[in-house]
């Protein structure tokens, strides 16, 4: 992998972390003292720099604000009681930001940038790294179109930025969600599978909708018939049914490739349960729940990692799933994750990149 060498680093004057309480943090709101900013101009990345984290300008015309070219990801940074620091997979997020990139015709981050990057930024702000259990320093790439442009066409400017914050846990309290049969995430065709701000906008609506009604989360299925399950909110899902884990598969591209649900289908299959990667109807998930095989649901992702389901509403009623204490698999499967990222166990897969 190329290295670049060429960051140009200038440093806070004065800190903020002392004005920090970590026990008390508001998730994504507190943010650390610096953050990477490239320039994509004349075909080439320039522009190199890590600095204070501040806000940047940007012209009224800029493309992204007028025609939605941005993309981002998501990602985490672990602190042991050592002291050490591990990124969890994060060629992974430098692979799947580019499969964004080229489906909003955007430029591709070479990985050596990206990784060069982010490790000279964890390694200037590694005070910001939290220690708790639960805790972790949050990591957001991103990229939009930087052009002065009115005309419809993509972008030749780009800004691409990695900014962090400490967070705690993501959800707290029970998770209730309901099972979405009216509106839509993304189609056959569309840009599902790529973390495009776009999807985030066009699931405000609904998910407050369904909050205003004392629903956590959204279950969402498929444009053409609402009858398949995709995602929960902003994560994978996956339902413990008899003997069997099922997921929905991501042959249509309409589901997110996320790297935790690649990571916890792994986990799962070396415990020895069987894993099936497949549409996965409504109908079916109601019918287990009802029968009483459905032992576990929950969702994936970088800001949850494991977020276990406490009640399913679905047109015709409601299901309430076992306690989240007896949830064997969940619970197992939460805390081999957090061993391996914060490096108390062996890490068998190559998944941890150590700052």
């Amino acid at each position: 992998m190329d290295i670049v060498s060429n960051i140009e680093i200038e440093r806070v004057k004065e800190s903020k972390l002392p004005t920090v309480d970590f026990d008390n943090i508001v998730f994504g709101k507190q943010f650390s003292d610096h953050m990477f900013v490239a320039d994509y101009k004349n075909g080439e990345w320039q522009n190199l720099a890590i600095k204070p984290y501040a806000p940047i300008q940007l012209s009224p015309a800029c493309a992204a604000l007028h025609y939605g070219q941005a993309i981002f990801e998501g990602m985490k940074a672990y602190k042991n009681e050592q002291g050490e620091i591990f990124l969890f997979r994060p060629l992974d997020n430098a692979k799947r930001i580019n499969v964004s990139a080229k489906r909003l015709c955007m430029p591709e981050i070479p990985e050596g940038l990206f990784m060069d990057a982010l490790k000279q930024l964890i390694e200037l702000d590694s005070d910001w790294v939290p220690v708790g259990e639960q805790s972790s320093l949050y990591i957001r790439p991103y990229m939009f179109a930087s052009e002065e442009l009115l005309g419809v066409r993509p972008a030749e400017e780009y800004k691409f930025l990695i900014f962090t914050a400490p967070v705690n846990s993501y959800y707290t309290g029970d998770i209730h969600v309901k099972i979405e049969s009216h509106y839509t995430r993304a189609a056959e065709g569309g840009v599902g599978f790529a973390k495009a701000a776009g999807n985030y906008a066009a699931a405000l609506y609904p998910a407050k909708l369904a909050q205003d009604k004392g629903y956590k989360q959204l279950i969402w299925t498929d444009a053409n018939t609402h009858e398949f399950i995709e995602e929960s909110g902003t994560m994978n899902i996956m339902f413990y049914i008899g003997d069997t884990v099922i997921t929905p598969n991501l042959d249509l591209k309409t589901t997110l490739a996320g790297v935790t649900r690649d990571s916890v289908l792994t986990l799962i299959r070396e415990m020895g349960i069987k894993v099936e990667e497949r549409r996965v109807s409504v109908k079916e998930v109601i019918e287990a729940g009802e029968n009483g095989t459905l032992k576990d649901a929950f969702g994936t992702g970088t800001a949850a990692t494991i977020a276990q389901v406490a009640s399913i509403t679905h047109d015709n009623g409601r299901i309430d799933l076992p306690p989240l204490g007896e949830r064997t698999l969940s619970n197992a499967i939460g805390k081999q994750l957090t061993d391996i990222k914060k490096g108390r166990v062996a890490d068998a897969h190559n998944w941890i990149y150590k700052i």
